[in-house]
């Protein structure tokens, strides 16, 4: 249960906005909160879309600076992938991967539950790792 793990370890806080917020005031967010992505959540508590770094860069691109004063709605990622609690890290991984995303909502019982990033995974992996050479070390010791 890695994404469990990972949102019992750093929290269930998602920072959301509407699809009505500018891209400025995304932008201002992300920055603020040190994050790559927020959640758009609609009116009705449901997830709209997501908008991480990538969205605005790619906006800026085609519309440039203008796109600061549209709204979250003009250039989120419709089409969300998901996770769930139960997921396992390597699900998590092949997810990431196969999608090219760095972030994904978690939802539980219809409902946001958390986000974990890249960056949660990675760390979860190193602890793994780091355990795994700890073990080995007290095996080989006991064992010579």
């Amino acid at each position: 249960m890695a994404v469990a793990h990972i949102l019992r370890q750093k929290g269930s806080d998602v920072i959301t906005v509407s699809p009505a917020d500018s891209v400025q005031k995304i932008v201002d967010t992300l920055t603020r909160h040190r994050i790559g992505a927020v959640v758009v959540v609609a009116a009705d508590g449901g997830i709209a879309g997501i908008v991480s770094e990538r969205d605005v860069v790619r906006a800026i691109a085609g519309d440039g600076p203008g796109i600061l004063g549209k709204s979250a709605a003009d250039i989120m990622t419709v089409k969300v992938t998901t996770c769930d609690p139960a997921d396992s890290e390597a699900g998590l991984m092949q997810m990431m991967t196969e999608n090219r995303i760095r972030h994904l909502p978690v939802v539980s019982g219809g409902r946001l539950a958390g986000m974990v990033s890249i960056g949660d995974v990675v760390k979860l992996r190193m602890q793994a790792v780091e355990r795994e050479a700890e073990e080995m070390k007290t095996y080989i010791a006991s064992a010579g």
